[in-house]
């Protein structure tokens, strides 16, 4: 059965001397694997539309197994990701972790829309780790893991200071504070930045600009709900972690606009 869908390529990995396992996350049919014959040859017709983060029109031929892919028209190639280390790594995580958290062949549009106006955003050159804390805190209801952010986990206060807490996943109040001694006190400004991650499309999210401590809190908070309740650790962290260690190496940008 031949199918047409619109995707983007979130994973490759070579098989034999010339093939490639492609894995497209699909606006029609969620996550799908399939072979694309020759596509490691340079002169392959195959070979443009299988690199990582190609967002094209696949026309792929599924009979019994896996399916091959048979041709695609790129739609765009978001080659500047491709062209900056730190737009590469940033992606690269995006696309682990929605790999990560997905199965195979299940429609999700919602999941197709955060991944392509996350790349896309990384490629009109916003502000990478924030796009990615964006998709980090989008997919936690993905990951099974729904905190409590709009009033406090334990007493359902909307009102007062807040903190977050680990142990009852979401926000305490500070009228509840005592019952976990592990809190991480948060300004009115994270709370609301929190909140805008988990909640607001990511349209309105884009050109935030952020301050290097907030993102480095943010990241703490999102990345130990993953390790903790989900067991989730990401083989691309690895490679982000060594380049935010040794920023000296990386071209120098302009400073961004605080957010507090």
């Amino acid at each position: 059965m031949q199918s047409q869908v619109e995707g983007i390529v979130i994973r490759t990995m070579p098989y034999g001397e010339t093939n490639k396992i492609v894995t497209l996350f699909t606006r029609e049919a969620g996550k799908i694997t399939c072979m694309a014959r020759g596509a490691k040859k340079p002169a392959s017709r195959l070979a443009a539309i299988t690199q990582v983060f190609t967002h094209g029109t696949f026309s792929i031929y599924k009979g019994k197994g896996m399916g091959t892919l048979q041709a695609g028209d790129p739609l765009e190639s978001l080659r500047h990701i491709r062209e900056d280390i730190m737009s590469t790594a940033y992606a690269s995580y995006v696309t682990e972790l929605i790999d990560r958290l997905t199965e195979q062949d299940e429609p999700q549009s919602t999941i197709f829309e955060i991944l392509y106006q996350a790349l896309h955003a990384i490629d009109d050159g916003y502000d990478p780790e924030a796009i990615t804390l964006f998709v980090e805190w989008k997919m936690l209801q993905v990951a099974g893991l729904t905190p409590t952010l709009h009033q406090c986990a334990n007493c359902g206060s909307t009102e007062g200071e807040f903190a977050f807490s680990f142990q009852e996943l979401g926000f305490l109040c500070h009228r509840c504070f005592h019952i976990d001694p592990y809190i991480i006190r948060l300004s009115p400004a994270l709370v609301k930045l929190i909140r805008t991650f988990y909640f607001v499309p990511i349209e309105r999210v884009g050109s935030l600009t952020l301050k290097k401590e907030s993102k480095s809190l943010l990241k703490q908070i999102v990345r130990t709900i993953y390790e903790e309740k989900a067991g989730i650790r990401l083989k691309s962290r690895k490679f982000l972690e060594q380049l935010e260690r040794t920023p000296e190496f990386l071209p120098e940008k302009e400073e961004l606009p605080k957010d507090e």
